[in-house]
């Protein structure tokens, strides 16, 4: 790779830090191309990136974006996933290394925090977004079906007296029918 190469991925690895939300530093040791390929599929699935840069020039990159306090996690064989969804990269890389010990979380970043890998583990734990939206729904939600209910309730109950004496009178003529047979 020849110097303007470098220096372009390290603006394009600058933006992407900047755009994104979350960013999780892991150490690849071993990793072979179908893991790494599996490891890849998976964190896109569930909407982020997998990206290996050199460490040199991913320390360039964090530069003036708030991600910049992750340069001492890279050292070592480093393998970055991130995402715009904050749990997302988190919760994939997370779950790919508790089947894959070739793959070791050392932290990450979330916004200017820090994260050690028991931080990044805490934030894979979270909801998704996507899973937080289903939530907030189903309990604004709630109050109007409770509502709904409470407003067709008295109807129901008239309805079922109706049908209750509406029987009732209907057993009475077949009754006296029977005794006088």
């Amino acid at each position: 790779m020849d110097r303007a190469q470098k220096a372009e991925l390290v603006s394009t690895m600058n933006a992407v830090f900047k755009d994104t939300s979350v960013v999780v530093v892991a150490h690849n040791t071993g990793l072979v191309a179908a893991q790494s390929a599996d490891f890849r599929r998976k964190v896109k699935e569930a909407g982020g990136t997998v990206r290996v840069v050199k460490n040199n020039l991913a320390k360039l990159a964090l530069k003036n974006t708030e991600f910049e306090g992750l340069t001492p996690l890279f050292t070592g064989p480093t393998i970055l996933a991130y995402s715009k969804d904050p749990v997302a990269a988190a919760k994939a890389t997370a779950a790919f290394a508790k089947t894959n010990d070739k793959l070791v979380v050392i932290g990450g970043g979330l916004g200017t925090s820090v994260l050690d890998a028991k931080g990044v583990k805490a934030l894979a734990d979270l909801p998704s977004l996507d899973e937080l939206r289903a939530k907030l729904i189903g309990l604004l939600n709630a109050p109007a079906t409770k509502i709904a209910r409470t407003v067709a309730e008295p109807g129901a109950k008239l309805a079922r007296v109706i049908q209750a004496k509406a029987s009732q009178a209907g057993a009475a003529p077949e009754a006296a029918e029977a005794e006088s047979a």
